[in-house]
């Protein structure tokens, strides 16, 4: 059935700019496969859409204007689930297109999706847990979660199918909500590589991700500012949409230590290459949120693609990975110190044999059983319009 050939019109809805969204650019791979897909979101066509209808980057896909504010306020939800000034731009590059299936990438897009799906069905991938994704921010926590909480109420039961990012948060879904979310992790391809050689000398620290406020990017400098010179510490950063200001921040923190180097971003597909020179993949997240507590992100299976040792603060799916596949080690907490402490304590010998664990592991981490649950949803509704 996914095998088929060209049988459906998919439309996939992003509030992202997809060409920078990895988990987004792989679910393109697969709905690409089994129609012409039309992408939605900001930035320029993904390589794998038939066609890119682009929104303004400068549009907030949240009613941040003063009138959605006030309505977010007074609760009044269903007035204001069309007021982003993003989502209003999408609704009118949509107007009158019919789709066999349509995807909506987060909360945020599926009252769109079910408006201009007009009876086709809809699949939700909400990544994460949408009601708390910015929890700690006072405004969201406010304003923006109940919206949210009331959005996933609203249309999560009519979705065709839910998918998030592991089996932790479907568990929130199924509490709250009562739907059944599939799991598809936020894995990447099998890459072909093979762990670096490490030096007895200095061990290569990397982190990969998103310059935002926080990712806790600052405890990382931090951790390795108080190491000795047997550390380097690599950055590459995609910038926040706050013109630079973020990075500007994390430039004056690392001043004028030189064995701290911060890159310029490299497209996804690059990464895992990019980084396969390194030694150890780090990344360090207070639960703040849900999301936090429950982290599985891309980044620790782009690390292991790219043949990398690990270390990241304590989370239950990350320490889970870490632990059954032996991949590096796991900080305390989220703490500077913490993560100097556990750095301190690898040794080149140990580095290598994460490095070659991480090898193992990479074959069976990747993206390919993750695919297959995407492949088979879409697929199996595509099949039923035939």
């Amino acid at each position: 059935m996914a095998n088929d050939p060209i049988r459906g019109r998919i439309l996939c809805i992003s509030f992202s700019d997809i060409n920078r969204d990895a988990r987004v650019l792989r679910q393109l791979d697969v709905l690409a496969e089994l129609g012409e897909v039309t992408t939605v979101g900001y930035g320029d066509r993904p390589e794998k859409a038939t066609e890119h209808l682009a929104v303004d980057e400068t549009l907030p896909s949240l009613p941040q204007t003063p009138a959605g504010v006030a309505m977010l306020a007074l609760r009044r939800f269903d007035q204001v689930e069309f007021a982003a000034p993003a989502v209003q731009a999408a609704r009118t590059l949509l107007a009158g297109r019919r789709f066999d299936v349509v995807v909506a990438n987060e909360a945020r897009a599926m009252g769109l999706a079910h408006e201009v799906a007009q009876g086709a069905p809809v699949v939700a991938d909400m990544h994460e847990w949408a009601p708390e994704e910015r929890a700690h921010v006072r405004s969201w926590r406010l304003l923006v979660k109940p919206f949210m909480t009331h959005q996933c109420a609203k249309y999560l039961p009519r979705m065709t199918a839910v998918t998030v990012v592991n089996d932790s948060i479907g568990e929130l879904y199924r509490e709250r909500f009562g739907v059944r979310a599939a799991t598809v992790r936020n894995a990447g391809p099998y890459r072909e590589l093979s762990p670096s050689q490490v030096s007895d000398d200095v061990i290569r620290l990397v982190h990969s991700g998103a310059a935002v406020p926080g990712r806790n990017v600052e405890t990382l400098i931090e951790a390795v500012r108080g190491l000795d010179e047997g550390y380097t510490l690599d950055l590459y950063l995609v910038p926040a949409r706050d013109g630079g200001k973020y990075l500007g921040q994390l430039r004056e923190l690392i001043g004028d230590d030189r064995r701290i180097t911060l890159h310029p971003p490299v497209k996804p597909e690059e990464l895992p290459a990019t980084l396969n020179r390194y030694d150890v993949g780090v990344f360090s997240l207070p639960p703040l949120t849900p999301n936090h507590h429950f982290m599985l992100p891309n980044k620790i299976f782009d690390f292991i693609q790219a043949r990398l040792a690990v270390v990241f603060s304590s989370a239950p799916e990350t320490n889970r990975l870490i632990t059954e596949h032996e991949l590096g080690a796991i900080a305390a907490d989220a703490s500077p110190e913490a993560l100097r402490e556990t750095l301190a304590a690898l040794d080149a010998d140990q580095v290598r044999r994460f490095k070659r664990n991480a090898d193992k592991a990479a074959a069976v981490l990747n993206s390919a059983e993750d695919a297959e649950v995407t492949r088979t949803i879409v697929g199996d509704l595509l099949a039923r319009k035939s």
